[in-house]
């Protein structure tokens, strides 16, 4: 009777612990995954965003346990942030200032609704304001685009309302200019052969588009700066002085300028423990050492940036990683 209870017990036993063996199998099996939106593959946000998601993901030994980190292309910032509020993409890479007007309903959101959940991971590089004119366009500021033939950009891009913003600065609007709204490929061309005085663009430096304009016809860059800049910083924090180095385009002398910045946003409803370690990660030395290694544009993703041109609110986990780190107070 004994020995019959003590086999009863021993199965009864056998078969919980093949049931806690299961279980733990099943959540080693399951994984959180948790993907960025980039942008097209020939640009910076989808290398940028591999980078990332390697340094984070779980298999790496200094990743997040259990988490698998992916890039996924997409159409940029405006894509990333609507996928975000749908539940599509756990997080992406967008335009500072494209995080502002969609947080507050302006701008390209205007008419919208706001994202009221997007919160800010981390700011990683600038994205250069670049003025391009023919250099014998005699344009010297942005008060001499008045009357000129200007290029800002395609309606819907962050790029053109950003254009407007620095016009309205200078006391312009687009009635006084021959404005045209032409991508960044198309303007360059018809800047080349002569249609065009100057074009909006807004993207990290050195861009070999720009670049190749400056060796065959001859550019010249406009700056921004004064006290139009510093209304515009006073007004819009998702803005930064920037300066263009001399010689990053042939013959272009040093140019001071603004930036808006590449950020990497979520929503909040992700768990804040969750993007506190993803955060921890994304500084951590190994991560380091990937981006200096893996981008010309990952040297400059750097910590004590990492709170700046705050649009947006920080996610509570980021902003508790920050504050440990010395970065926020």
């Amino acid at each position: 009777m004994k020995f019959g209870s003590k086999i009863r017990r021993l199965a009864v036993a056998a078969v919980a612990g093949a049931v806690a063996l299961g279980a733990s199998f099943a959540v080693a099996q399951a994984p959180a995954f948790f993907r960025i939106g980039t942008g097209g593959t020939a640009g910076t946000y989808y290398p940028i965003g591999g980078l990332i998601a390697n340094a984070i993901s779980g298999a790496g030994e200094k990743g997040v346990p259990g988490l698998v980190a992916t890039a996924v292309s997409s159409n940029g910032s405006v894509a990333n942030i609507n996928a975000i509020q749908s539940g599509s993409l756990e997080s992406g890479f967008t335009q500072s200032d494209v995080a502002y007007w969609a947080y507050s309903g302006t701008g390209l959101y205007d008419g919208k609704g706001k994202v009221e959940d997007l919160r800010l991971l981390a700011t990683l590089y600038p994205e250069t304001i670049h003025i391009v004119a023919r250099k014998d366009a005699n344009i010297k500021s942005v008060a001499d685009l008045k009357g000129k033939r200007v290029s800002l950009d395609e309606p819907g891009s962050g790029t053109i309302v950003d254009a407007r913003i620095v016009l309205e600065a200078y006391g312009l609007t687009e009635d006084d200019i021959k404005a045209e709204h032409l991508k960044p490929g198309p303007a360059g061309e018809r800047l080349k052969d002569g249609a065009l005085d100057a074009y909006f663009f807004v993207g990290g430096y050195p861009t070999g588009a720009i670049s190749e304009l400056a060796t065959s016809n001859g550019i010249s860059l406009v700056p921004i700066s004064g006290p139009e800049a510093d209304q515009i910083l006073e007004k819009y924090s998702f803005f930064s002085k920037d300066l263009v180095p001399a010689d990053t385009y042939r013959d272009v002398g040093e140019t001071p300028t603004l930036a808006v910045a590449a950020q990497w946003v979520t929503s909040a409803k992700q768990p804040d423990d969750l993007v506190y370690n993803i955060t921890k990660v994304l500084w951590n030395d190994d991560t380091r050492k990937a981006l200096d290694a893996g981008h010309a544009k990952g040297k400059l993703i750097k910590l004590d940036t990492a709170t700046t041109s705050l649009g947006i609110p920080l996610h509570p986990g980021a902003e508790r990683f920050y504050k440990e780190a010395g970065v926020l107070k």
